[in-house]
């Protein structure tokens, strides 16, 4: 008899879904730190922001906000994707102890 375990499809599920949160995350990051340096070196020598700039950074902010707004939707999507994983396998793990018991 070739005995499988029941835990490693929810393992596996739930590793590519902490994959994808952590590349997410990453790609957040990036987009971050791009937008900062836009910014810096978009400000004069006082730290204000000139005319045109300062039109095209605000249109950017927005666009920024309105993405970071989406990307927190997916996290918390994502983040109840592992929770119902994190519940099943430890049903899974309840059950195997109960069988084996």
């Amino acid at each position: 008899m070739n005995y499988q375990r029941p835990d490693i499809p929810a393992l596996a599920e739930l590793e590519q879904l902490v994959r994808h949160v952590g590349e997410e995350a990453s790609s957040w990051r990036r987009r971050s730190l791009k937008a900062e340096a836009e910014l810096a070196r978009s400000k004069d020598e006082s730290g204000a922001l000139g005319g045109p700039e300062l039109i095209e950074s605000r249109q950017r902010i927005l666009g920024l906000e309105v993405e970071n707004k989406d990307l927190r939707r997916r996290v918390d999507a994502a983040r109840q994707k592992v929770a119902i994983l994190v519940e099943r396998l430890a049903f899974l793990e309840r059950d195997t102890v109960d069988e084996a018991s």
